[in-house]
This record gives C-alpha cells, sequence and structure tokens, in this order.
C-alpha cells in the first residue's frame, strides 16, 4: 500500500515530470484552499434575513433554534436571520410555511450561492479543474482515471455504470413520492406545482399522514448526552469492552467540546476522544471524524481521535434535542472513531481509518445498526425529563417511516455523486467550463435533472470534492444512509 501509494503520487516520474508534477499540485493546494476559504466565509457572512413575522409562521420559538432569531450582521435590524447550512436543502424549509419565504430560503446567497458573483467560489472552481495535477503528469486521460485506480471501481466507465443502472429506480421512486406531495398540495387548493424549495415542507405533512410521525414527537426522547453516553458507549462497552471517562483537565479548543479518555477492557488506556458536536459560524458543515494524533507503534503514540457534528444548539438551560437521523449520525462517526481507536500498527501511514477509501465507511456504517438494537434504543431513548422509555407504539412508528423518502435521498446522492464525476473526468486540453451550464448538461446527460429534486450539494459549494478530499470518490459515500457530510478527513 505504501509503494502504491509512492507510485501515484509520481515517484516513478521522470524528473521534467516530478517538476511539473510539483508545480501542479501546488497550484491545485492553492485553489482548493481559496474554495474552501470562499466558502466558510460565505457560511459566515450570508443569511436570509426577515423582518415580517407572519413570514415565519411555523418557525416558533420552541423548535426554532436560537441563531435563526439573531442577526448575523450588527448593520441588520431583522427579527430572523437564517444562517445557512453547507447543503442545498436546509432544515428551515421543513417548517415554514409561507412560500415565499421558503423559495427566499433555498436560493438565498451564502453557503449555498445559487448566482455567481465575485465571493462566490465558481471561478475557482472552473481553475481548479482546469489543473489536473497526477493525471497530466502520469499521461492519463483525466484525474478520475488515476484516482480510482486503487479503488473497487478501477476506472471511471465502471463508477459510471453503476450509478447510472441506480437512476431509473432511484427517479421512479422520487417521482412517486412527489405524486404523494403534489395531492397534498392540490387538496389544500394550493394553485402550484411543487418546487424544490416546497419538498420538505409537503414531504413532512405525507410523512405525519402516512406514518402518524411528529418529529416533535421523537425529539425529547434523545437528548445528546444521554445519546452519547447511554447510546453510543453503552454499545461500544457491550461490544468491546470498552469504557469512557470525561476528562476536564486537557485543553479543547472551544468551551463545547468535550475530551473522554478511552480504557481497553483490560483497563489499560486506549485513546483520547473530543466531541465538537454544535453549529458554530466558522464552522464547515456536515459530521466527520479526524485524529489529531495517529496510533504508531514506531512513535510509540496512542490514538488521539475527534468527532465533529453540526447539531443545533439549545438555548443557556435547555437541552440538546437530536432527531432521529441525529442520532444515526452520532452512530456512524463514531464508527469511524472506532476503526481508529483500535488502531494497532507499526506506521502511522497504515493507522486507524488510513485503508483503501473504499473500505473507510464499512465500520461507520457497521456501527449504524446499533442505535437501532433493541437492547441499546432501550437504553439511551428516554424521555429527557421523566426518564420514561420511548412508547413502543412511538417505536414501531419510527421503524415503519425509516424507508420514507428515499427516492428523494438517493436521488439527491446520485446527482452530486454524478456530478463529482462529470467533473473529474474533464481532460486538462479542455476549455474552462462554465460551472452553471455544465452541472446542467451533466444532469442532463445521466437523465437526473429533476428539478424538484436538485443535488444534495452543488458545485459551487460540493466542499467533499473541492476541499475535502472526496474528487473522483463521493460514489464511495453516496451508499451511506444520509452521506450528506458524514466522512472521515483525507488520508
Amino acid at each position: 500500500m505504501t509503494y502504491q501509494d509512492f507510485v501515484l503520487a509520481g515517484a516513478n516520474l521522470s524528473d521534467a515530470d516530478k517538476s511539473k508534477l510539483k508545480a501542479l499540485n501546488q497550484e491545485a493546494a492553492t485553489l482548493s484552499t481559496q474554495f474552501t476559504n470562499k466558502l466558510l466565509a460565505a457560511s459566515k457572512n450570508g443569511a436570509l434575513a426577515v423582518s415580517d413575522n407572519s413570514k415565519l409562521d411555523g418557525l416558533s420559538d420552541g423548535k426554532s433554534p436560537p441563531q435563526r432569531r439573531q442577526p448575523v450582521n450588527a448593520s441588520w435590524t431583522s427579527t430572523w436571520s437564517a444562517v445557512l447550512q453547507n447543503t442545498t436543502q436546509q432544515p428551515s424549509l421543513q417548517s415554514l410555511k409561507d412560500r415565499e419565504t421558503r423559495q427566499a430560503l433555498f436560493d438565498a446567497p451564502g453557503p449555498v450561492p445559487k448566482r455567481a458573483t465575485p465571493t462566490t467560489p465558481r471561478q475557482t472552481i472552473a481553475r481548479l479543474r482546469k489543473s489536473v495535477p497526477n493525471s497530466q503528469a502520469a499521461r492519463l486521460p483525466d484525474y478520475a482515471s488515476w484516482k480510482l485506480q486503487n479503488q473497487m471501481a478501477k476506472t471511471p466507465k465502471a463508477a459510471l455504470s453503476f450509478m447510472r443502472d441506480i437512476v431509473p429506480a432511484a427517479t421512479a421512486r422520487a417521482q412517486r413520492e412527489a405524486k404523494d406531495i403534489q395531492a397534498v398540495i392540490d387538496s389544500q387548493k394550493g394553485d402550484f406545482k411543487l418546487a424544490a424549495w416546497d419538498w420538505q415542507f409537503y414531504a413532512e405533512q405525507v410523512r405525519k399522514a402516512k406514518y402518524d410521525l411528529d418529529e416533535s414527537q421523537i425529539k425529547p426522547y434523545f437528548e445528546l448526552n444521554n445519546v452519547l453516553n447511554n447510546g453510543v458507549f453503552y454499545a461500544a462497552n457491550l461490544l468491546y469492552g470498552i469504557s469512557f471517562k470525561q476528562r476536564k483537565d486537557i485543553p479543547v479548543y472551544q468551551p463545547d467540546v468535550r475530551v473522554y479518555e478511552v480504557f481497553d477492557k483490560d483497563g489499560k488506556s486506549l485513546a483520547l476522544f473530543y466531541t465538537d458536536f454544535f453549529k458554530r459560524d466558522n464552522k464547515g458543515g456536515g459530521a466527520w471524524m479526524s485524529n489529531f494524533v495517529e496510533q504508531s507503534k514506531l512513535n510509540g503514540t496512542k490514538p488521539v481521535i475527534y468527532n465533529v457534528a453540526n447539531f443545533s444548539k439549545p438555548t443557556p438551560g435547555q437541552p440538546a434535542l437530536l432527531s432521529y437521523d441525529d442520532v444515526i449520525t452520532m452512530f456512524h462517526e463514531f464508527g469511524h472513531a472506532l476503526h481508529g481507536m483500535f488502531a494497532d500498527q507499526q506506521y502511522a501511514s497504515l493507522s486507524g481509518t488510513n485503508t483503501a477509501r473504499d473500505f473507510v465507511e464499512f465500520p461507520s456504517q457497521f456501527n449504524e445498526h446499533w442505535a437501532r438494537d433493541p437492547k441499546v434504543f432501550a437504553h439511551f431513548a428516554k424521555h429527557y425529563q421523566t426518564g420514561e422509555a420511548m412508547p413502543q407504539a412511538l417505536v414501531n412508528k419510527i421503524n415503519k417511516a425509516d424507508k420514507f423518502n428515499k427516492g428523494y435521498d438517493m436521488t439527491e446522492l446520485l446527482a452530486a455523486a454524478l456530478l463529482d464525476m462529470h467533473w473529474h473526468m474533464l481532460t486538462a486540453d479542455q476549455p474552462q467550463q462554465d460551472v452553471d451550464k455544465f452541472e446542467a448538461q451533466s444532469l442532463q446527460k445521466d437523465h437526473i435533472d429533476l428539478g424538484y429534486v436538485p443535488p444534495r450539494y452543488r458545485s459551487s459549494y460540493f466542499q467533499h470534492i473541492w476541499g475535502n478530499g472526496y474528487a473522483a470518490g463521493y460514489l464511495r459515500l453516496s451508499v451511506d444512509r444520509n452521506a450528506g457530510g458524514r466522512c472521515v478527513p483525507v488520508v
């Protein structure tokens, strides 16, 4: 594996090609940093400001995260400022009753810029894909051909074929789901056709009607600390015998961060584990795992690992209540953490999650399943006020509703994954692309251009493939339960 990494990095190239590759790598690294910085700046400074309370029907103080009632810019006087997350759909779209406000939120500038301006990353993307570092120096046709050599797909053609074979079934199911939603719109005398900014709002109504399941019924049973200690940690103890002790004597980089020492079943110290769960203005979107310190017998180091998420931070004195999907995210990312904790290698370069990219999601997806295990679920799904277990009737509803909206979920993920492949199959001699036109043509080519199901990430904020090392590799994430941001670091 180490030898292969050296070869893929250009070790067998001529001196002239090595120099060329070095320059291309430097350019690509600079552009990737520029993209990430622009995206963070847009995320911090961009938002939707609303001053008319009548436009906010559906967002009660009890359900709306606190930052959405505060201006993100000191010069604003709005009563509500929607801080946008780095995905196409926004959480508040599920609750907002006013259609104009939903559309405005969907189209708002910020981390999801729909319009090309000097502050958006579009031009950076266009230049970035003109830098084809390894593929050009290795005389390969495109970046994807270089990247997939040591992956299961092996070639871009195989990767595209795999995804395109799924598209008809995914879009057909999404279209059936769209009909159910349109029926609700029509029954309410809504004189309009379903659009992307309507989906979450009306899909929630369909879900309630079909499964009699309300998110507000679920969240009181998923208090964050209880899920972590009596769910995530409890399952790990049952499975592997490891235990956890919070350490308050270790410095943290932000007040919300917590540190735990992890002990093996024999009582020996195994690792340190940091949690950073709450959303911040200067924080990237999604959820991920990485290492502060890699395990290595050669270096005599134990793993120091962290999990990051973007859960809504509660107001002071209030509990952090999670959605069911948030719970699955916690178990998923902790699966990556376990992969790092149990590392037992001589060399840091082979330690923990430093495996073939195809394998790296297996431990995390395996760990997700324990969230649904009856014994584990019963141990953490308890009302934060009364301590009572979640009623079985509500558990049954969750299980029945778990496959709801999967046509939408798979279609938005496939659209993003196919878009990723098309960008990275561009050759160095092709002209610089118009980002928006290229994206539209790519989606049309793969027959996945459903207007009401946009890609989970559009090109201008697709941080996974421009700044997080998943270039020509989002395909692997797309088989995850909800690949919107769950990931592990570049290795």
